[in-house]
């Protein structure tokens, strides 16, 4: 049974770009608050320029697309977009909005809070436990993807309770839920983790570029 708290994220990343307005800087490499709005708009509602995302051969269209977006609606229109989510297509059903967005929706909200001098939210246990179900899900399709062999890479939230991945020498990624899944999703310079296993094993996984 699925939530509605992708859509509370959703509501509190748009809160957070108009507070901080379309210039305040992300963790999304060189991108403003203003980038990052048009990726999302572009994301849910370009069909030309949403490909780009995921495939490299169309990443300069994608780019195209999220200038014309910004020139066409401006900051607070791209904000207003976003808010209101995507206008047709399956995300409109509930399960698969949910699973499509809490993590898309999470990492983007931290990708504007941490720069912002926000730190983890340690008040949101019901979104521990989501992103936790959405961890054992994807572990295994990400530990195949990133490439590593060798490794069982075993998660480890703060109560102890764990999941494991991959096959091989044990590492284990402790930390907060939702710094494991910054950590996984390549915000490595603010999640807060710690690593422990064998040294050439841990170096392999530091090094190897998980997601989906």
């Amino acid at each position: 049974m699925t939530s509605d708290l992708d859509l509370r994220e959703r509501a509190e990343l748009c809160d957070l770009f108009e507070r901080l307005g379309p210039d305040a800087p992300t963790l999304c490499g060189d991108w403003t608050t203003q980038d990052l709005a048009a990726h999302l708009v572009v994301r849910e509602r370009d069909l030309l320029g949403s490909p780009g995302i995921l495939i490299p051969w169309f990443a300069s269209e994608t780019e195209k697309r999220m200038g014309h977006q910004v020139r066409r609606h401006g900051y607070q229109g791209l904000v207003d977009l976003v808010r209101s989510g995507p206008p047709f297509g399956p995300m409109k059903i509930a399960p698969v909005r949910y699973f499509a967005n809490l993590v898309e929706f999470f990492v983007h909200h931290e990708d504007v809070r941490r720069p912002a001098g926000e730190g983890p939210r340690t008040d949101r246990p019901d979104l521990d436990d989501a992103l936790w179900s959405m961890l054992g899900r994807m572990a295994p399709l990400m530990v195949r993807k990133a490439g590593v062999s060798g490794v069982r890479l075993v998660l480890r939230r703060d109560d102890g309770e764990e999941h494991r991945a991959g096959r091989g020498e044990d590492v284990v990624i402790t930390g907060p839920v939702g710094e494991l899944v910054l950590e996984l999703y390549g915000r490595r310079t603010v999640a807060q983790v710690a690593y422990d296993g064998p040294e050439e094993a841990v170096a392999r996984v530091r090094a190897a570029e998980f997601g989906i």
